[in-house]
């Protein structure tokens, strides 16, 4: 659980969570997901807290390094990292964004669909770098 290679891929897929996160969802996602906004409102903080955001991506980091690192088994790599990479976003981004659609008013199904897709670059790219860590620190 604590090894090199996890705690290697559990950085490199920090500071991807911290910087995609930012990418994805701070500057492409704002206005992409203007239109698509719910009536809920004061949702979103001005300034986020970076010192809990920040514990969080590496705890999601962490998480997703060591899940990965029991699943792939034998087939550490790339393949493999972008596959599971795959199966969260689908979990995450589709399903948990059908239930948020289904019991808040934070995002249309418009949104929530474009989000999983926002979901998938993001958890694609987090799977390619742990398995990328893991084929190579791994050996």
């Amino acid at each position: 659980m604590f090894s090199k290679t996890n705690i290697i891929s559990t950085i490199v897929t920090a500071v991807w969570g911290f910087a995609g996160g930012y990418l994805l969802w701070g500057i492409l996602g704002e206005n992409l997901f203007a239109d698509h906004m719910g009536s809920a409102s004061g949702v979103m903080k001005e300034i986020p807290d970076m010192v809990h955001l920040s514990l969080g991506c590496l705890i999601h980091a962490f998480v997703f390094s060591t899940i990965y690192g029991k699943w792939a088994k034998d087939e550490l790599g790339t393949s493999s990292g972008i596959t599971f990479g795959i199966l969260l976003a689908i979990m995450i981004g589709l399903g948990e964004g059908l239930i948020d659609f289904a019991t808040t008013n934070i995002i249309d199904i418009t949104g929530t669909f474009m989000n999983f897709g926002v979901y998938l670059v993001f958890f694609v790219v987090m799977g390619l770098l742990a398995g990328l860590v893991y084929s190579k620190v791994g050996k």
